[in-house]
């Protein structure tokens, strides 16, 4: 029986056995091009091209050599789809990186990238070991920013969510693999130590001396070379690139330590300290893998959600259902979703009807009753009913890999305080440097025994870790803290500004109301149709249209009717054509100055939620009613608390804003108002207030754009498109007091952070140079200082 290749299913040749491990199966391979490219998919985690693909690869030897070149197999467009987003001539990934150790590799990676040309954008995240870029494909290929990463030291790859718990698996393997060799060697170094020491009360021979000195130095050799080789790959990394950074100081005080122990071990002349270097690299092991821990605890959120999105879908192909890999779902495909089935992408229901469990989006664990023209989301859970979905986003364009992208992006924003802290980092190195040599030549005269050992201790317990983390680790936290509590940050600035605000704007349909409107009653002025024959008409043209309004009428859509020329008027209402008549429905102030008689009219016309013309004519008023939200008013109490003032900005009329200004707390209010109104008076505001202002998101992106912070209602239109700076996914009005919360705790804890660092190195140069603290102090000053500020930022995840 003849052996086909698994890469390209040729026949393998008689006696030539080439190999590659995939799913945990040895699989043969023709040739050595088809086995480096196999190599290449398995190393990159994306065997899944090999489960779900159509047709056999194609053969090897034609990618050779281009495609032995790392990373290049990433620039492949079908397998970019998982990974890549693409908007307009820019692509955009998360990348998941090796070997981040702290705030300075992240911002040594920031400024070796983003000089590369073709690259628009990179925020790499400390905490989460992340990164996201963008860059423009017509100048940059992504294997040659992976390439150019891999360049100055650490390894990236397409975040994905096995990859990324892969990679922290191994890099606690390490640090625990790391720890144990320097430990138990440690302590064998420390048993000789007791020997040297006991050997200098004794009269030890020399013999036994020399001996002795020679085994702790074989001994500790593993522990600072394999140990400590994290602290020098960074140091390294960041003098190459004409920086300097903590691992720097921290690898001269083990380099030094060292070297000083061997010369004395060799010459025979002076005292030796290797028990004293191993158990430095020891405890500073040990401060690094306990950070590493506490912040793989907030950088959770985005693999956890990841983990969500199911490998394969049931797609309708001529009518019969076929099982493809969901990451090759095309927009308008039809997908079949049965009870209990993770929802594969973005899509509107077109047949069938369920309980939509949205909790991973919006926290909130009650199923949602959804059904035709209703929207779902990837990652989202079917309930109890059969539905069918046409697929409306990719996989890499769907709300869910758009909140995980924002998610990264918010985290990897700097403060105006963390970029001053950035700012000074290398040159707080450079004064440790400095006072680190001043110190070793004083005391080189006035104690030279005690020289070398009070100068190591400057070098350690001022490393300035503590300062590098102040800011990464809380922002980390409160955004996972936000998300899991159904609110999504778009903007990087929110966390920043929101603790600002003083004056906030509300929109009133679909905001301080619930937006689920119902028909209250139907006016008819001389109209050709019945009220039961209109309403369906209007559901037709209303069906085109996303606004809390349009849902009033969906009860009375009848598919038989067909509209045409449908056109949405931002603010206004609709217009459409039927039995070539031409409809208008939309508000009083939109409707009645286009008409002649408008005066003439019954004056409760203009109080009417919405109206509708005929050829111009005036043939209904259709007047509908809303219900407040329960959480409005407790909300507004509680900005008055806070010494923030609110106001109403509403398109609808006096009448219909009056039940909201009766009911809730509201300092000012104003109505029948366009667009451009109420951008005009958020700008007269900002004058002397900081603003922000909340509505559904459906007409109001200009006015978004025009205040400081905007926040739009989970119910409004294309949540995942709109111009807010935060999405309010559970659909809460009260979740502005949690994010109102969270901010002010975020600024306070890292005010604290950076109060502790600052004030930490403030306290402990002057000791450390004074000779009063020793190495040993040194490592748990500055491994707990570190420790400390991630802890404190933790507390924002309870």
């Amino acid at each position: 029986m003849t052996t086909r290749c698994f890469h390209c299913e040729e026949p393998v040749p008689n006696g030539l056995d080439l190999t590659v491990t995939i799913n945990e199966e040895v699989q043969p391979m023709c040739c050595i091009g088809c086995q480096a490219v196999a190599q290449t998919i398995v190393d990159n985690g994306l065997v899944d091209y090999y489960k779900f693909r159509t047709e056999p690869a194609n053969k090897g030897e034609a990618l050779v050599p281009e495609q032995l070149s790392k990373h290049k197999l990433l620039d492949d467009e079908a397998l970019q789809n998982e990974f890549i987003h693409q908007d307009g001539d820019t692509k955009e990934s998360i990348l998941t990186v090796d070997n981040i150790s702290c705030a300075a590799c992240a911002w040594l990676i920031e400024m070796k990238i983003s000089q590369l040309r073709g690259v628009k954008q990179i925020n790499v995240n400390a905490t989460t070991q992340r990164a996201t870029v963008k860059w423009f494909d017509e100048e940059i290929k992504l294997s040659e920013i992976l390439s150019a990463i891999d360049a100055i030291g650490y390894h990236a790859l397409p975040f994905k969510a096995s990859t990324a718990e892969e990679l922290n698996q191994k890099q606690s393997k390490s640090f625990i693999k790391r720890l144990g060799v320097s430990g138990i060697l440690m302590m064998q170094v420390m048993m000789i130590a007791i020997g040297l020491y006991f050997g200098a009360f004794s009269d030890m021979s020399e013999h036994n001396l020399t001996y002795l000195r020679w085994a702790s130095m074989i001994l500790s050799l593993p522990i600072i070379t394999y140990g400590a080789f994290p602290f020098y790959t960074g140091a390294i990394n960041a003098i190459r690139m004409r920086r300097l950074s903590m691992d720097v100081p921290v690898s001269i005080a083990i380099s030094l330590a060292y070297i000083a122990s061997v010369w004395a071990t060799v010459t025979r002349q002076g005292e030796v300290y290797f028990e004293s270097v191993s158990m430095f690299t020891f405890l500073l092991l040990i401060g690094k893998f306990l950070e590493f821990r506490a912040r793989n605890r907030a950088a959770q959120v985005s693999a956890n959600l990841l983990k969500l999105m199911p490998l394969s879908a049931t797609v309708l192909r001529d009518g019969k259902p076929t099982l493809i890999a969901a990451k090759k779902l095309e927009v308008k495909d039809h997908v079949v979703i049965k009870p209990g089935e993770t929802i594969p992408a973005d899509g509107l229901i077109i047949h069938g009807k369920s309980q939509i469990n949205e909790a991973m989006l919006s926290g909130e664990q009650k199923p949602v009753s959804k059904g035709q023209s209703d929207k779902v989301f990837a990652g989202t859970i079917n309930g109890d009913g059969n539905i069918t979905i046409s697929v409306t986003s990719l996989m890499s364009d769907s709300f869910l890999s758009q909140l995980i992208r924002l998610s990264e992006a918010a985290q990897s924003h700097k403060p105006q305080l963390a970029k001053f802290s950035d700012s000074i980092a290398q040159y707080f190195v450079a004064l440790i440097l400095v006072m680190a040599s001043i110190t070793a030549m004083y005391w080189s005269q006035h104690m030279p025994e005690e020289a070398f050992w009070i100068t190591l201790s400057v070098l350690v317990a001022t490393c300035p870790c503590a300062l590098s983390l102040a800011t990464p680790t809380a922002l980390t936290c409160a955004t996972t803290k936000l998300n899991r509590a159904g609110i999504m940050i778009k903007s990087a600035h929110v966390m920043e500004a929101m603790p600002q605000i003083d004056l906030y704007g509300f929109d009133k349909t679909g905001t301080l109301t619930t937006g689920d409107f119902t028909i209250k009653q139907v006016a008819l002025y001389d109209s050709p149709f019945t009220e039961n024959e209109l309403l369906p008409i209007i559901a037709s043209a209303e069906a085109y249209s996303e606004h809390p309004i349009a849902k009033a009428f969906h009860t009375y859509f009848d598919s038989n009717i067909d509209v045409s020329n449908v056109e949405i008027v931002a603010g206004c209402g609709v217009t459409a054509q039927y039995q070539n008549q031409s409809f208008k429905i939309g508000k009083a102030s939109w409707i009645l100055p286009q008409l002649d008689e408008h005066e003439a009219l019954d004056n409760n016309a203009q109080n009417a939620s919405c109206l509708v013309t005929v050829d111009g004519k005036l043939i209904s008023a259709i007047f509908l009613q809303d219900t407040i939200r329960d959480d409005a008013k407790p909300l507004l109490n509680l900005l008055k608390v806070n010494q923030c003032k609110t106001m109403l900005l509403s398109g609808d009329n006096q009448a219909g804003c009056q039940q909201v200004i009766d009911a809730l707390p509201i300092d000012d209010a104003f109505s029948q108002l366009s667009a451009k109104d109420k951008m005009a008076i958020i700008k007269e505001n900002q004058n002397h207030s900081k603003v922000a202002m909340v509505g559904d998101g459906i007409n109001d992106t200009p006015v978004f754009s025009a205040a400081h912070l905007s926040i739009a209602m989970g119910s409004g239109a294309d949540i995942a498109k709109n111009g807010a700076d935060v999405i309010l996914l559970n659909n809460k009005l009260n979740s502005i007091a949690t994010l109102l919360d969270v901010a002010k705790r975020t600024k306070q804890i890292i005010r604290q952070n950076y109060m502790w660092a600052f004030g930490y190195n403030a306290i402990v140069l002057p000791l450390a140079m004074s000779g009063h603290i020793t190495p040993y102090l040194a490592v748990i000053g500055m491994s707990a200082s570190s420790i400390l500020v991630v802890t404190n930022s933790l507390r924002l995840l309870k």
